[in-house]
């Protein structure tokens, strides 16, 4: 059910009436006025919950406002000025940037077309476009709606416009990533006007840049998700093939890769970005000819003191062991080893856990041979142990029913050693606890040689299933 929704004027109204009629100080005024709506089941998630100010310069002229508001309006003023707008765009954004609901009220206040013109306008100013780029990548964040065919052609024309201005780039390519997220029309506007080798290039060209190479890759990630709830089905896999093919993509993130080696927040970002481009079998095994492989064993070697970044790790090797060449590649590079250190250390985080229980049991399926080395490596004690630290994680749970699953399907020897770590409880409480863990978990069971109860769906009966 729909939860109520209310305008920011009322919400002020509402305060108003507190402070006039019931004389209560503005803080209070504002924490009953919150109380009060959110007792009657009201979303407040858009809601500016902050005490509306004076604006005006004549007393009898003044109304109630917001700061970020006040802001705005200063811009919409200053447009028809000659003096600067710097100050008035860099309080802008800080106001967009304190939350969504700032934003969100701006943008009902034609904030969106006040700050496109502002970037128009500052075409041939490098210093006021960045100001406004910013600007505008605040007030979309979490508002990729607001993007037209106007602002479209704009952003690809700054993309090619300051090709070498690294500064400005960035700025753009934010927007870009913000318009993009949860928005599959913008995507595929976007990469039909030829952004992608706007973001390759800018890569490529200033792979020095930290912040380029983050917001750039952070880009080309977006545009491979499948995300927009209101359309059935996306391009998301299409994308991703014109990075790889058409634009070189796995090449130019794992040299950016190269460049950055102690920057952990681009490396982190970077394979998540080569995890949604290993999306066919021959990307996989290309990431690992292109020297991807042992650059993410040896950032995992160097990095388990950061939960993040393994986490990544972990997750572009699930990814590019999908191919079975290269599952064999990540077993003889030693990443078996790599996986169990990271699980064991971070036992405490589910994020972790996991993907390397998903790491494993990629590792693990259709290769008796691998399966050997996890068990041998305690891979199996450390996907038990994850499931006992994370009994209420729908994903550890159903991650490690399939890693152990994936253990005794074609090496049944393994079954006694791991229903002697207490396994058999761990997966049967998982599938009592855990409806999306049935499948897996009554299969892991099954080869286990558990007595596990298979309901049995379709009869063939008259046209219906059986209850």
């Amino acid at each position: 059910m729909a939860r109520r929704r209310i305008t920011q004027e009322t919400f002020d109204a509402v305060v108003k009436e507190n402070v006039e009629e019931f004389e209560m100080d503005p803080e209070e005024a504002l924490r009953e006025a919150v109380e009060q709506f959110e007792s009657q089941g009201v979303d407040l998630g858009c809601i500016v919950k902050a005490v509306p100010i004076l604006f005006g310069d004549k007393q009898e002229d003044q109304t109630q406002t917001h700061k970020v508001l006040q802001a705005l309006d200063a811009l919409q003023i200053g447009q028809d000025s000659e003096s600067s707008l710097l100050p008035d765009l860099k309080c802008f954004t800080e106001q967009c940037s304190a939350g969504f609901a700032q934003r969100y009220l701006a943008a009902q206040k034609e904030a969106y077309p006040t700050i496109l013109s502002c970037c128009q306008k500052s075409l041939e100013e490098q210093e006021s476009l960045l100001a406004s780029l910013s600007a505008l990548a605040a007030l979309t964040d979490g508002q990729p709606d607001l993007l037209d065919t106007k602002g479209q052609n704009l952003l690809l024309l700054i993309l090619n416009k300051y090709q070498a201005d690294h500064a400005v780039l960035t700025a753009c390519i934010r927007v870009v990533r913000h318009c993009c997220l949860k928005h599959e029309q913008n995507r595929q506007d976007l990469v039909k006007a030829g952004v992608l080798p706007r973001l390759t290039g800018a890569i490529k060209q200033h792979g020095e840049s930290a912040e380029l190479v983050k917001d750039a890759s952070a880009a080309l990630r977006v545009l491979t998700f499948d995300d927009d709830v209101r359309v059935p089905f996306g391009q998301a896999h299409d994308h991703a093939k014109m990075i790889v093919l058409e634009h070189n993509g796995l090449k130019v993130i794992i040299d950016a890769a190269k460049a950055h080696p102690e920057n952990r927040s681009v490396l982190s970002e970077l394979c998540a970005a080569l995890s949604r481009l290993a999306v066919r079998n021959e990307f996989c095994q290309d990431i690992c000819d292109l020297g991807g492989l042992k650059f993410m064993m040896t950032l995992l070697a160097d990095s388990f003191e950061s939960q993040e970044l393994v986490r990544q790790v972990l997750s572009a090797i699930r990814a590019i062991a999908g191919n079975d060449d290269v599952k064999d590649a990540v077993v003889n590079a030693g990443g078996v080893q790599l996986i169990v250190i990271a699980m064991n250390r971070h036992v405490s985080n589910s994020n972790v856990c996991e993907q390397g229980c998903a790491c494993l049991a990629v590792l693990a399926l259709r290769k008796p041979n691998n399966c050997s080395v996890i068990m041998e490596n305690g891979g199996t004690l450390a996907a038990v142990q994850a499931m006992k630290t994370h009994p209420d994680d729908v994903n550890v749970q159903k991650q490690a029913c399939m890693l152990l699953r994936n253990l005794v399907s074609r090496m049944r020897n393994f079954n006694q050693i791991i229903l002697d770590m207490g396994a058999e409880t761990l997966i049967a409480q998982a599938l009592q606890t855990h409806q999306d863990c049935a499948d897996v978990a009554q299969a892991a069971l099954r080869d286990l040689g558990c007595q596990v109860e298979l309901r049995e769906l379709w009869t063939g009966k008259k046209g219906s299933l059986a209850n």
